[in-house]
């Protein structure tokens, strides 16, 4: 489903801030794979979910969705095949507006715009059945505007606002990290049973080691812009947080600083 061959991204090339953010990547992941990805602060992972959705073009390589080769297209031209979730859910919807109409605007995500009714009564309907589904209440305030609802209550909304056009590949960055502990467990169960029953092809930005190992088929771990870690089956199944988090300080040769990584 996803084929990352030989990906090089390079920021400010030519320059003295010249930083080398990829290098080498290449990453396969077959249809419906929900795979983690975990690395210290400037490891690159941030990067790859830019060059999967086409926030960031690759200096070198290719990049392939389905059997679409999506290398030289920006954001908007891969919108109908890719939905993202950021930390801050507001940078992925519009605080201003309802919730039903954030809700219209992510299921015309990657389609024409035209004079067509994006909030008829089947349009309703089906939003309204949808957020239904997250057992929240927000049924029933779906005119209420998206800035109003607390961070996990958003949250939640961005992870159906990102299953309403059709996408097949769900990009998700540190989408938990800034919750509690508790909507931050919430979401993460949200968000595997999303996975699960939309087959979702899914890469997971996160700091949480336990998330990393808890969610998902396989890990992967960046360091300096390469993959020095891709486990799955019996491997990862074995592998401790105290196993990710030595692996860690071997990369970096020295003590991890508290912010470097979250343990929980």
């Amino acid at each position: 489903m996803i084929s990352i061959k030989d990906i090089n991204v390079v920021f400010g090339k030519g320059t003295p801030l010249e930083k080398r953010a990829l290098n080498g990547v290449s990453l396969t992941l077959e249809q419906g794979s929900f795979v983690t990805v975990i690395g210290s602060n400037g490891a690159g992972k941030s990067t790859l979910l830019g060059v999967l959705a086409g926030d960031v073009l690759a200096s070198q390589g290719n990049v392939l969705i389905g059997d679409t080769d999506v290398t030289r297209k920006k954001t908007a031209a891969r919108a109908g095949l890719v939905a993202r979730v950021f930390q801050d859910p507001l940078t992925g919807s519009c605080g201003s507006l309802s919730i039903e109409e954030n809700l219209a605007l992510a299921a015309r995500r990657g389609k024409r715009r035209g004079l067509v009714a994006a909030l008829g009564p089947k349009h309703r309907d089906h939003f309204r059945d949808r957020i239904r589904e997250l057992n929240l209440g927000l049924e029933n305030r779906m005119a209420d505007r998206m800035d109003l609802l607390s961070g996990g209550q958003r949250q939640a909304v961005c992870l159906v606002m990102a299953t309403l056009a059709g996408s097949q590949v769900l990009l998700l960055d540190e989408h938990t990290a800034a919750l509690d502990p508790g909507m931050a467990e919430f979401v993460m169960r949200l968000t595997d049973k999303i996975v699960s029953e939309r087959r979702l092809t899914t890469l997971m930005v996160t700091h949480s080691m336990r998330q990393a190992l808890d969610y998902g088929h396989r890990t992967v771990m960046l360091h300096g812009g390469e993959i020095v870690l891709d486990v799955s089956g019996d491997s990862r199944k074995d592998l401790q947080v105290e196993d990710l988090i030595a692996m860690f300080r071997k990369m970096r040769g020295q003590t991890l600083d508290d912010d470097a990584l979250l343990i929980g």
